[in-house]
């Protein structure tokens, strides 16, 4: 069993790898938004003209990316959030209370959709 102080620095490196969400932050930054990886920066997302769509095959990775990232600020602000992998190798993010947010799934559905907003999904999270 690893140590507090060993189990901390693994999830922060977990965080740190999934939180690179590299095609969501070029394409925010064309748009002339810089991901800080805060909670505005999530609502400022949903306020993007969704020019994504026009790509199909790069929708699921922009969506990939974008869960990734509503997954990271949530961890890193949430008190008690932390990522989990399941054993399909799908990242989730565990809050204090055991609930499992199925953040990719929601960046999926917001990339094509625009529904459930990331801000939503974040404070439904800090919630509960």
């Amino acid at each position: 069993m690893s140590s507090p102080a060993a189990a901390a620095r693994e999830q922060e490196g977990i965080t740190e790898l999934l939180s690179e969400c590299e095609l969501l932050r070029v394409r925010a930054m064309r748009l002339g938004l810089r991901l800080d990886d805060s909670v505005d920066s999530l609502s400022a997302l949903d306020q993007l003209p969704p020019l994504w769509r026009e790509d199909p095959e790069e929708l699921p990775w922009l969506g990939n990316d974008a869960g990734l990232y509503l997954g990271s600020v949530i961890v890193r602000t949430v008190p008690g959030a932390r990522w989990h992998i399941w054993p399909t190798g799908q990242p989730v993010v565990r809050l204090a209370s055991g609930r499992e947010v199925q953040v990719v799934e929601s960046g999926i559905e917001w990339a094509v959709g625009g529904a459930p907003e990331l801000a939503q999904v974040y404070a439904e999270a800090a919630e509960a």
